[in-house]
């Protein structure tokens, strides 16, 4: 399990170093490009997905109980102490643009896709981090 998680945060570090470059785009700029957009919307889900992924193989090395949603990942890593709770907490909520992304994607507006690159993508350095953390344990 560990390895797959190494991996996993592995992957992590590279998206989020893609998404990193897009920052300085505008929403104008993201509007215009159809496949910047796109990029920009694929890596945010992946990376996001990355935290899923890792939250539910420690839930299952854990024995901890089965959450019945992606959002209750976080909160169940919170409650464990695996992840600080208040970050937990705030980390849900991206867990729940992430369905955004991938089941309601014609209504993510770009002014919302542009502020999460400028004002959230260290969301995912601080995961890693605490999982890290976990990992030495």
């Amino acid at each position: 399990m560990k390895n797959e998680i190494i991996n996993k945060l592995e992957r992590l570090r590279e998206y989020v170093k893609i998404l990193s470059s897009y920052k300085k785009c505008t929403p104008q700029q993201i509007k215009k490009d159809v496949i910047l957009r796109g990029a920009i919307e694929r890596y945010l889900q992946i990376s996001l997905e990355c935290c899923i992924d890792i939250g539910e193989m420690i839930i299952s090395y854990e024995g901890l109980r089965k959450p019945e949603t992606y959002k209750e990942i976080m909160e169940i890593l919170g409650e464990k102490g695996i992840i600080p709770k208040k970050f937990a907490k705030e980390f849900a909520e991206a867990i729940k643009f992430r369905n955004l992304l991938v089941h309601m994607y014609e209504r993510i507006e770009v002014e919302r896709l542009c502020n999460y690159l400028k004002n959230n993508l260290e969301d995912f350095n601080k995961f890693a981090k605490f999982i890290a953390n976990y990992l030495k344990k």
